[in-house]
């Protein structure tokens, strides 16, 4: 995938003016493969004359890090070396295949309309060029245009829970259920964009921002609207809404609905949230 996205980037360099850099991160996790892909990727950007940025991963993720881990390891080296460059985007290579298999991950784990949505295109600092493009169209381009390729063997395997939806779930269901499963999907995704779309933007209008939330004005709103309006307030104190799941929010929902004459206070996550009458206000 990230071959394919650096030879479409380096055919539209002149034409269109682009300042780019290539940014690898080696975990050291397949042994002699790491080391190999490291020299592929260095030798592909010394033959476009490249500046090339290595992260050398390798002592933090033999610790047995998670998915997300190696996620966060990698993206926070990303942002770095962009406010390095002081370069505009971050351009990552996800596809259409990945975009389903993040479906059925955070559907099995549980996800409410957010997480259902997907990656989007365009997500800060972030753009991903081939979220629309299956992974049979890339494997294509590089064959019809003989451009080489490394293989991570590593996705072959069923060690980490993308690979047994990749390897396993996927197949079975269109073994089973539906050939065009992934396009199905991913067009329902659509949908659930649009419908999460409308929700944030309809949160929004009654999100009163650090003044506070109205309890009464909160709990006339529909359900879906009174947890984004919750979401949208501790996101402006957290910076992010990692760690932050559906019990947390009911909890809040909890004691906003309190008929109990004392103040209501929830803690969670670094914040306080303390209901006084009609008023909340959530604090670090």
């Amino acid at each position: 995938n990230s071959i394919c996205l650096f030879d479409i980037f380096t055919r539209f360099q002149k034409k269109y003016d682009l300042e780019l850099a290539v940014v690898h991160v080696n975990y050291g996790l397949r042994g002699k493969d790491s080391e190999r892909d490291e020299k592929f990727v260095r030798d592909m950007a010394g033959k476009h004359g490249l500046e090339i940025f290595v992260l050398d991963a390798g002592a933090r993720s033999k610790k047995k890090c998670s998915e997300n881990e190696l996620r966060d390891i990698r993206y926070a080296f990303f942002e770095k070396t962009r406010l390095r460059k002081k370069f505009d985007l971050i351009a990552v290579a996800h596809n259409l295949d990945d975009q389903v298999e993040t479906f059925f991950m955070r559907l099995l784990r549980g996800s409410g309309l957010s997480g259902l949505s997907g990656m989007k295109p365009k997500n800060g600092n972030i753009i991903r060029p081939l979220l629309s493009t299956s992974r049979q169209e890339i494997e294509k381009y590089l064959d019809e245009n003989k451009i080489p390729f490394r293989i991570d063997r590593t996705n072959l395997r069923s060690e980490y829970f993308r690979n047994k939806i990749r390897n396993k779930f996927i197949p079975y269901l269109e073994k089973n259920y539906n050939q065009e499963i992934r396009k199905t999907i991913f067009d329902s995704m659509q949908s659930i964009i649009d419908d999460h779309d409308f929700l944030e933007k309809s949160a929004q209008k009654h999100f009163a921002g650090s003044k506070g939330i109205s309890v009464s004005e909160l709990l006339k709103l529909h359900p879906a609207i009174q947890k984004r309006v919750l979401r949208h307030a501790i996101l402006e104190k957290k910076q992010d809404l990692k760690n932050i799941d559906a019990s947390h929010i009911d909890e809040i929902i909890k004691a906003a609905r309190s008929t109990k004459n004392k103040p209501q206070t929830v803690i969670l996550k670094g914040l306080k949230i303390i209901r006084r009458g009609d008023k909340m206000n959530i604090e670090k």
